[in-house]
């Protein structure tokens, strides 16, 4: 029966059409574009309340009275606009392995544009934005985000900023880092006191960046028109990372700019390295990935394996300790939380009708700890070893640094997003920039596919009173199919694993990697 199966899939994948580069593009095309006209429609059971308007300024949507959305269709259309989106990037993801070049400066500019539309309306599904302006106003008040929590402020007296914010967050203080702080306050400076342009201005800080790190990742790719094609559709025109960034106004692209001009100078300046990822740090601590797979990929060269941790340490310790310093810790209130859809999640409810949730929590982040590290070995085994494109002629892929870094960093976060007990669509941003910049591997498809049923996942994710029908079907879709197709994406690295032969840690293995780490070949 799998035998039958396996030939089935095959002769599916082996029809034209899943090579199609123009019917990718078209549905990649539709599926933004039915997100842009939901959002355009105005607030709605998924386009968040930003207000009232007191300006002409971006997010435009229709006014009040105009167009009443139906939460059936909106769930609906967004749902039919992810999976639309999802399938052509698989299909144009298909062409490139297949031959299609297409011209990179308007493969590229088509992405900039649908990003940038997209974030001219409102955002959709995630009130995560909605926080992001309340720490802004908080500092703009004065208070310290970090100590006091907008809900603090809202249950004493009336901000016209923070009366739109919604759960479930309010009680949580900002977990962000000094430079994502300064966005936030900076947005609620421009804003004043209008959600509604504080918003606009966190949109803008999260599609800028956006823009930025993807044009590196080109420019990184400059030279082999195949790696160009990926860098494109793997960042700027990605449906997935526009729906979960530009139509969210996530601030994963803040974060991972510098990390990726970082990047940029692996194979220039270590000082420069260590700045940005000092820089990325600053942002989110979860950077840290991104940090050790720079460290890896200098492990050949001392002194700029100095440089680049005296640059990091410096940037990081002026960041937090001057800045800063309680956003510093502020992260590891994360570590316990546990989100809907995740692949522990029918382990949590099962150990919290037994356990109790409080004892259950830690029990989910050893699990998450264990997989980590499990499956981050298991594609240390089996990702290839392609030296990244504008390497110098003759280099090694094993000591050119780039490609260390590179390869160190995708199967780093990869193993952490798929194992981790806490994990969302848009975190997988800082997956997607290393992979293309790899190779074609079944890593790009388990990426898609997780990254797919998570956007799914969360379109009725708002916590608003939707009615029964919605309810019940974004049960299902959350915390049944996603939670399982999250379990299937840890059985596809098991498999891919096994089917590369399935290489346990040893001291054969550890002697031959001493040896190699020596510059010395490997014996039999």
């Amino acid at each position: 029966m799998p035998s039958a199966l396996v030939t089935r899939a095959r002769a599916i994948l082996d029809q034209k059409w899943t090579s199609n580069a123009r019917l990718g593009l078209t549905l990649m095309l539709a599926g933004t574009l039915i997100t842009i006209v939901i959002g355009f429609m105005g607030p709605s059971a998924v386009a968040l309340r930003l207000g009232p308007r007191s300006s002409l300024m971006p997010p435009w949507y229709l006014p009040a009275g105009i167009v009443s959305l139906n939460e059936w269709v909106a769930v609906l259309g967004l749902w039919l606009a992810i999976a639309a989106g999802a399938i052509g990037l698989w299909i144009c993801y298909r062409a490139v392995d297949a031959g299609w070049r297409p011209s990179v400066h308007r493969l590229f500019l088509l992405g900039a544009a649908l990003c940038t539309v997209t974030s001219l309306v409102p955002p959709l599904t995630s009130a995560d934005v909605l926080m992001y302006a309340a720490y802004g106003r908080l500092m703009v008040l004065g208070w310290n985000p970090y100590d006091i929590t907008p809900a603090n402020i809202i249950r004493q007296e009336y901000d016209p900023v923070m009366r739109w914010v919604e759960a479930p967050w309010q009680d949580t203080p900002s977990v962000y880092g000094p430079i994502a702080s300064f966005s936030q306050w900076l947005a609620a400076t421009l804003g004043g006191e209008s959600m509604h342009q504080v918003v606009f201005w966190l949109q803008m800080f999260a599609l800028i960046p956006f823009l930025v790190l993807a044009f590196i990742a080109v420019k990184m790719a400059h030279g082999d028109p195949a790696f160009q094609t990926r860098a494109v559709l793997f960042t700027i025109l990605n449906p997935i990372m526009i729906w979960s960034i530009c139509a969210q106004a996530h601030n994963e692209p803040l974060t991972l700019v510098f990390a990726v001009a970082g990047l940029w100078f692996m194979r220039r300046n270590a000082w420069l390295a260590g700045v940005g990822i000092g820089l990325a740090g600053c942002v989110k601590v979860s950077l840290v990935y991104y940090g050790l797979a720079m460290v890896w990929g200098y492990r050949h060269q001392p002194r700029k394996l100095l440089q680049l941790c005296l640059a990091a340490g410096v940037t990081i310790g002026l960041g937090y300790g001057l800045f800063a310093p309680e956003a510093l810790f502020a992260a590891g209130r994360n570590t316990s939380y546990v989100s809907a859809g995740s692949w522990v999640e029918w382990l949590h409810e099962l150990g919290r009708l037994t356990v109790g949730d409080a004892t259950s929590r830690p029990v989910m982040s050893v699990l998450g700890m264990i997989g980590l590290v499990s499956v981050a070995w298991m594609l240390s085994r089996v990702l290839p070893w392609v030296i990244a494109p504008g390497a110098p002629p003759g280099n090694e892929p094993r000591r050119d640094p780039l490609t260390i870094a590179v390869r160190t960093a995708a199967l780093l976060t990869a193993a952490w997003l798929i194992t981790s007990p806490y994990t969302l669509s848009w975190y997988d941003l800082i997956t997607w920039v290393p992979l293309s910049l790899m190779a074609a591997n079944r890593l790009d498809v388990i990426t898609m596919w997780r990254g797919t049923w998570l956007s799914l996942a969360y379109v009725a994710g708002r916590v608003i009173e939707f009615g029964p029908g919605v309810v019940i079907a974004g049960f299902l879709m959350r915390d049944v199919l996603c939670t399982a197709a999250q379990m299937a994406a840890i059985v596809w690295v098991i498999w891919w694993w096994r089917s590369e032969g399935g290489e346990m840690p040893s001291l054969r293995l550890l002697r031959a990697g001493w040896r190699r780490f020596r510059g010395r070949p490997a014996q039999p």
